[in-house]
């Protein structure tokens, strides 16, 4: 009997995904006996064997290299800071979609939704915000939805808290980040903000996206939708988890509204 940390590790991530025994090994190309035998400690994986599971069960590169170590080899995947200069590049690149992406709001976040980097832009979501939000670092679901923060201009705060806590749960229950989990139960628990009455808003989207971020400003209400964009393969761990969110106007007001705004 070998030291089944490793094994143990596999099986929750195994569990986590909803894969059987039979499922894995068939994307891992190895035997259901094989897996069976790593997951209760009777064999040892190989390095190779590590990495492949993880692969298959599209494990991040933070846990994979966990996994690693709990088998008893040095980890993968290195975590470098973007101040490096081996991530220079990766810093100009971000730098240069930020900057691109101006008079519209733009964000880099890492994998617990700190704020890295924003451009110029953002300064529509984040003046007016309570001094302990603005606080470093910022994070996107404290700063969306604290009664101190966004969620006191959004004019459909109950789809937007809807729709994040949706987004924060997914990536809880697909990643089981402790931090993650300790952010979803304290931002749940947020009150609704004074003056809110608390009561959902049924009207069906008039355009293309279900749920626009409505906000209302000095300026009137904007209303923005965003995308996502990461890195594709990464190789390091800081890479992997960061992602640029890009806020776009919905609206001819919205855009011209940004527009005046970075003119200033």
């Amino acid at each position: 009997m070998t030291d089944s940390r490793a094994g143990a590790l596999l099986r929750q991530w195994r569990r986590r995904r909803k894969l059987s025994q039979l499922e894995l090994s068939l994307l891992a190309g190895t035997s259901t006996r094989h897996v069976s035998y790593v997951e209760t400690g009777r064999a040892r994986p190989s390095r190779a064997m590590v990495l492949r599971l993880a692969e298959a069960m599209e494990v991040p590169l933070r846990e994979r290299n966990t996994l690693l170590l709990a088998a008893g080899y040095a980890p993968a995947y290195r975590e470098s800071s973007l101040g490096e200069d081996g991530m220079a590049a990766v810093a100009r690149a971000l730098n240069t979609m930020l900057t691109a992406h101006e008079p519209y709001p733009a964000v880099v976040v890492d994998r617990l939704w700190n704020v890295v980097s924003g451009n110029g832009a953002m300064a529509v979501f984040m003046d007016g915000l309570a001094p302990e939000l603005a606080a470093a670092p910022p994070n996107v679901f404290r700063l969306a939805l604290h009664p101190g923060g966004l969620a006191r201009h959004l004019v459909n705060y109950t789809q937007v808290r809807a729709l994040f806590l949706q987004r924060l749960q997914r990536q809880v229950h697909a990643g089981g980040e402790p931090a993650l989990r300790a952010l979803l139960e304290e931002v749940t628990a947020y009150p609704r903000p004074a003056g809110h009455p608390g009561t959902p808003e049924p009207q069906l989207p008039a355009g293309p996206i279900q749920v626009p971020l409505r906000l209302r400003t000095p300026m009137g209400e904007l209303s923005m939708f965003s995308t996502m964009a990461t890195f594709g393969s990464p190789a390091d761990v800081t890479l992997s988890e960061l992602a640029i969110e890009l806020f776009y106007p919905l609206d001819d007001v919205t855009d011209a509204a940004l527009r005046r705004l970075a003119g200033r």
